[in-house]
């Protein structure tokens, strides 16, 4: 099994160097088809690919039985994208003034894809929990959009401290979007994608289908 800490980021040249584009498959709406829950008060979040959706749908009907999908955010546009990354890597080099520019563009891909290679931005990805029979959201070990700092790692999707119920249900998402072509990005068992640089990457893949789009 790879260790927990041992992964390809979004900033590596395996995944910026692959080529994306070509699908024309439009953004829609996942409310009133999966469980939403407005992470940044924006209409853009409830936005995926008609194919992300199709798959999600079916993960969502092979959860075990009193288990939902929650969609938290889908696209995000690529401004908003810009200002997440910026603002988090200016975090960074406050934190440590000794990291370089190019390290503190690699830590700040643990946490916010880099702009040119987003799978948000693409359409592609999700962030995505459980809810319970009592329709909250399971505990997954930290909160969803923890940073590894504020989760002292345990935003990573195998970090050895998640135990018990949580990596129960970490492992219950894991198979249901693995099952259906998702792969997950691993600082963050939130997030997942299909049909973007990193799943290109991930699965072997010539290009990515989906490349940046703007939400008319």
């Amino acid at each position: 099994m790879t260790h927990w800490d041992d992964v390809v980021l979004m900033s590596d040249l395996r995944v910026a160097s692959l080529p994306a584009g070509g699908s024309d498959e439009p953004l829609v709406d996942v409310r009133g088809q999966l469980g939403f829950g407005d992470l940044h008060g924006s209409d853009d979040a409830a936005h995926v690919r008609a194919g992300l959706l199709r798959r999600l749908l079916v993960a969502d009907r092979a959860l075990p039985d009193g288990l939902r999908l929650l969609v938290v955010e889908g696209y995000r546009p690529p401004e908003l994208q810009r200002r997440y990354f910026t603002s988090y890597a200016a975090r960074l080099a406050v934190d440590d003034p000794a990291l370089s520019p190019e390290e503190v563009h690699r830590l700040a891909s643990r946490y916010v894809s880099p702009p040119d290679v987003a799978p948000h931005s693409a359409g592609a990805a999700v962030d995505v929990t459980l809810l319970g029979p009592d329709g909250h959201e399971v505990w997954m070990g930290c909160g969803l959009n923890d940073s590894p700092e504020d989760s002292e790692g345990r935003c990573y999707t195998r970090h050895p401290d998640v135990r018990g119920a949580a990596r129960e249900m970490r492992d219950v998402l894991t198979a249901a979007l693995s099952a259906v072509g998702l792969v997950n990005y691993p600082t963050e068992w939130w997030h997942w994608s299909h049909g973007d640089r990193y799943w290109a990457m991930v699965t072997g893949a010539d290009r990515a289908p989906y490349a940046t789009v703007e939400r008319v």
